[in-house]
């Protein structure tokens, strides 16, 4: 028998990134489909303790080995590729163990992108062309229970040490759950499947079905008295490792976060006198939420939920069609993206995922409904530009087509939050400068996205580091200037100045505390490529090039908010 040859030791740092990618996806078989990298892969991720370990010991390994690469090569420090590929690498591995070393995994219960939901989705990204693709997605799912036993260790052992989530999240999750097993999900999942595998898909699913009853018996009747008296607020020093994980800045540093909550203030004071102008145009003599409310009931709506399927991909393809070639150069495989229904159980917000690196899998868009049938399109046309086109599908889908270029973890696993909600908020921007905005309703629609960005810096800031309420403030708030933020003064605070549905609202507070530092990357990733575009255009004059300056920025794969402003400046 011949035995395999070793691979070569990485000797650059995109080959450093690129073998960390390999073996995570060995500890992590979630980002192998996500990726599309590894057909056929039928395993769950190690959720345990002893998962997130092999986790963190590969961090440490692959920064070792990238110390090693740059000082036998301190030539590659100059490159610019490599330079930033280096610096994406350390500082996105540095963040994440910071998470770890804190415990945070063991903890990680909120209505998003925790473990319970990572499992859930990645069935929702298999393929099931064939009964052999059925077969795989099948053996997956009997591997659920296993998946989410190690999930309840892991909450155990933080229980254990006193690292608990707050009562809020947990309801939420419990609450999620119960919503899961209405269906039930899983079931659900496999009710397509072929005649062949009934029997082998129905037992799998029956035990990934009950499987989230027993976490959700854990976390109601367990672990929910353990946790009572958690409080919402993380403090500064928990959501300083949060918000570095998030946005790729250390912004725990001197002052940044009181600088970014009197910035928010600021931006939302703006916003709204642009609101109240926008308001009268829509029904005059009306302040903005009122004209916001008359959208609701009485603007332009689609019925049904096909309906507006259809009507998102539709919209999604016109933007395409006319952007392309003006103010894009885009890809035949990035024209491809697919407007999707989330399922059951979602948090309340739409969202986006990414295609495969083969692109096998399309880019996609998820709208939750909420169990709504009627959908009016004044909020909707702002967050497709964001969420489709030219939002985070041309970023994410460009990224995918320039990975050879780079490398798979700077277009992919190294992705920044604020990077990455930066661009899609300044996609919205872009539309409406260049003039897609003009009906009244769609752009107190874009101006209220605008403003529900700039509410979250301060209620994220505000309620995590327990920050006096502004003074001038208006609205139900008012009479609280002066006191600390608390999650029932920024719910009432959100609900005063955003037009979006009581459930959404209900659902995005409790986004913002499960998930800190999370909120703010969306108006500080927009003001650093707004600040990249100036200076670009400043430095370039009247050779600047809008089209050209997108396409070297979609091109040159993810970037923290330290270096994003001063690389897209160079373009």
């Amino acid at each position: 028998m011949t035995a395999t040859a070793p691979s070569p030791r990485p000797a650059t740092p995109r080959q450093v990134a690129d073998a960390y990618v390999d073996a995570l996806t060995e500890l992590d078989p979630l980002l192998a489909t996500a990726l599309g990298t590894r057909p056929g892969d039928d395993r769950l991720p190690d959720t345990s303790p002893a998962g997130a370990e092999a986790e963190a010991e590969l961090v440490r390994r692959t920064l070792a080995e990238l110390d090693r690469v740059l000082a036998e090569d301190p030539a590659l420090a100059e490159d610019p590729v490599e330079r930033r590929c280096a610096r994406l690498l350390r500082e996105r591995l540095d963040a994440g163990l910071a998470l770890h070393e804190a415990g945070e995994h063991l903890r990680a219960v909120s209505n998003l992108f925790s473990p319970v939901h990572a499992i859930r989705q990645v069935f929702s990204m298999m393929p099931t062309r064939d009964t052999e693709d059925w077969a795989v997605l099948g053996r997956r799912l009997a591997r659920v229970p296993e998946a989410y036993r190690g999930y309840r260790e892991s909450l155990a052992a933080g229980a254990g040490r006193g690292l608990l989530a707050a009562p809020r999240q947990v309801r939420t999750v419990v609450g999620q759950l119960d919503e899961w097993l209405a269906g039930p999900y899983f079931a659900g999942v496999v009710a397509g499947g072929p005649e062949e595998l009934r029997g082998e898909l129905d037992a799998a699913a029956a035990a990934a079905d009950a499987a989230v009853a027993e976490v959700r018996d854990f976390l109601r009747d367990e672990y929910a008295p353990e946790a009572e008296g958690t409080p919402d607020a993380v403090g500064r020093d928990r959501y300083a490792r949060f918000a570095r994980s998030w946005n790729g800045a250390d912004l725990g540093v001197g002052t940044r976060l009181e600088e970014a909550y009197a910035w928010g203030w600021a931006e939302h004071r703006r916003i709204l006198a642009e609101q109240r102008a926008e308001a009268e145009k829509v029904l005059p003599g009306s302040t903005p939420m009122a004209a916001m409310r008359w959208l609701r009931e009485n603007g332009e709506a689609v019925e049904g939920v096909e309906g507006i399927r259809q009507r998102l991909q539709s919209m999604m393809d016109q933007a395409m069609d006319a952007l392309d070639g003006e103010h894009f150069d885009i890809a035949g495989p990035v024209r491809q993206v697919e407007a999707m229904i989330a399922p059951p159980g979602s948090a309340a917000a739409p969202y986006y995922t990414r295609p495969a690196q083969d692109f096998s899998r399309p880019g996609r868009t998820w709208l939750p409904t909420l169990g709504q049938e009627r959908f009016p399109l004044w909020d909707l046309v702002s967050t497709w530009y964001h969420e489709g086109v030219p939002g985070h599908h041309l970023q994410l889908a460009q990224w995918v087509h320039v990975s050879g270029q780079l490398s798979t973890y700077q277009t992919s696993v190294g992705s920044v939050g604020a990077n990455v909600e930066g661009w899609a908020l300044y996609a919205e921007r872009l539309m409406d400068e260049l003039g897609f905005l003009q009906d009244p309703g769609a752009r107190l629609g874009y101006l209220d996205a605008q403003q529900m960005r700039a509410v979250r810096v301060v209620v994220d800031i505000g309620m995590h580091l327990e920050l006096p309420v502004p003074e001038g403030v208006e609205g139900s708030v008012a009479g609280h200037a002066g006191q600390p933020w608390t999650p029932e003064l920024a719910r009432a605070f959100f609900g005063d100045h955003c037009g979006r549905d009581e459930a959404f609202l209900d659902s995005e507070l409790v986004r913002y505390l499960g998930m800190p530092g999370q909120a703010i990357s969306y108006k500080l990733g927009e003001r650093a490529w707004l600040e990249g575009r100036e200076a670009a255009r400043r430095a370039r004059g009247a050779e600047f090039d809008l089209k050209a300056w997108h396409m070297a920025a979609l091109s040159q794969g993810s970037l923290g908010l330290d270096d994003l402003a001063a690389e897209l400046a160079q373009l």
